[in-house]
């Protein structure tokens, strides 16, 4: 993995300004980067910094690493943020092997209702599936009666879609007078990711539509990063990605089974991102023999939404989950404040009617460690109307 590493960055410091920034500044060359350590004496490049970048000095920020007549396309994300898709790059930057690892290919027809205009998902899911031969209906987002007809004329075996897209996709098609699963070929669906309770949503629509859903972590920055495999929970890494699970302030990688930001290196050529901060939050579950990840658990949230305690962060996914896998929790929120020179942290609970208070505690507190490596101080039980639905998981109240 390092020896590749070593070989495309050597590249992308000869032909990209900004990377050849990014080791300069740092002080060591792309022939040191040797171990996981070594690797982490770069900084993480935000996703700010590299808008920032794109700003000062348009179109890719001083990151391509190849000729512009090598650029096959040209994706612009929300920010606005351009993205260079490289000739050659034919298998949809990791979706391919996505699709393989979920058994989708020749002989699949694929309804594919991403979006094809502008952002890489519509064409970067088009690209793997037919690199894995299969055939695509390129639907793109919207019109739900007309691509539930599609569904039904054209025999469909899998759909590519929102989680809520493909729950109004299956009720669309029952609302025409069709039995489901019965009347349908669909056998498989990627789904886009939720937060909240989505892996029990998954299991009711597999048991409800006869269907089996699969997930991919991916980004319009470097494609997929991970995808489900062997019917693990989390994802894989994909393996021309280096991933490491960092502190989302001073970027140090963490242990595993710690929170933090998932940063990405990519051994991509043309667009050799090195270090890149995602924003999005995880921890770690496998390790390579090389020290970086090899999975990871779902997503968490993102980075802005923690709240630190005790030189830790706890995210709202964390609270959320709690409250999910506690037997008698009906809602959780946790809050944190500093009354001296200690953060402290409240558990404030909801119980569901006929909760037993004892048993919810000793659960609540044990699984609160096991999710945060942190204690509670303070736990209080309340009243639905003291915590609404939509009370945010997370309180900060250090400076009050």
């Amino acid at each position: 993995m390092f020896a590749n590493l070593r070989e495309s960055q050597a590249e992308a410091y000869k032909r990209a300004p900004a990377i050849r920034e990014i080791y300069d500044r740092a002080g060591i060359r792309p022939d040191d980067l040797r171990t996981a350590d070594d690797l982490s004496r770069l900084p993480v490049l935000k996703k700010e910094r590299l808008l920032d970048r794109q700003r000062e000095s348009p179109p890719f920020g001083g990151f391509l690493a190849a000729q512009n007549e090598d650029i096959a396309r040209i994706f612009v994300s929300p920010g606005p943020i351009n993205e260079p898709q490289m000739r050659g790059e034919n298998d949809g930057l990791g979706f391919a092997r996505a699709f393989a690892a979920a058994g989708v290919g020749r002989g699949d027809r694929v309804l594919n209702t991403w979006s094809y205009h502008l952002v890489p998902a519509g064409l970067l899911l088009d690209d793997g599936l037919r690199d894995r031969g299969a055939s695509v209906i390129p639907a793109g987002t919207g019109g739900s009666e007309a691509q539930a007809k599609l569904i039904m004329d054209l025999g469909v075996t899998c759909i590519c879609s929102s989680t809520a897209f493909f729950i109004t996709l299956a009720e669309t098609i029952e609302g025409q007078g069709y039995a489901l699963p019965e009347a349908w070929n669909v056998k498989t669906a990627l789904l886009g990711g939720e937060f909240g309770d989505w892996m029990g949503k998954r299991r009711r629509l597999e048991e409800r539509y006869g269907i089996r859903t699969f997930s991919v972590y991916a980004t319009a920055d470097f494609g997929v990063i991970g995808f489900e495999n062997n019917g693990s929970e989390g994802y894989e890494i994909h393996e021309d990605r280096i991933v490491q699970i960092c502190d989302p302030v001073s970027g140090v990688p963490l242990p595993m089974g710690e929170s933090g930001e998932i940063v990405v290196t990519t051994l991509r050529p043309g667009w050799p991102l090195i270090r890149f901060g995602t924003g999005d939050v995880a921890f770690a579950t496998a390790l390579t023999e090389e020290g970086t990840v090899h999975r990871i658990g779902m997503l968490q949230g993102r980075v802005g939404q923690a709240v630190k305690a005790r030189e830790i962060f706890i995210y709202p996914r964390q609270i959320d989950e709690l409250a999910i896998a506690s037997p008698g929790v009906a809602r959780a929120q946790a809050v944190i404040s500093r009354p001296g020179h200690r953060e402290e942290i409240t558990l404030r609970l909801v119980l569901a009617p006929d909760a037993d208070r004892d048993t919810v505690t000793g659960w609540v507190l044990g699984r609160f460690r096991e999710l945060t490596r942190l204690k509670v101080d303070h736990l209080e039980f309340i009243t639905a109307g003291e915590l609404p639905a939509d009370a945010p998981f997370l309180v900060d109240r250090k400076d009050q």
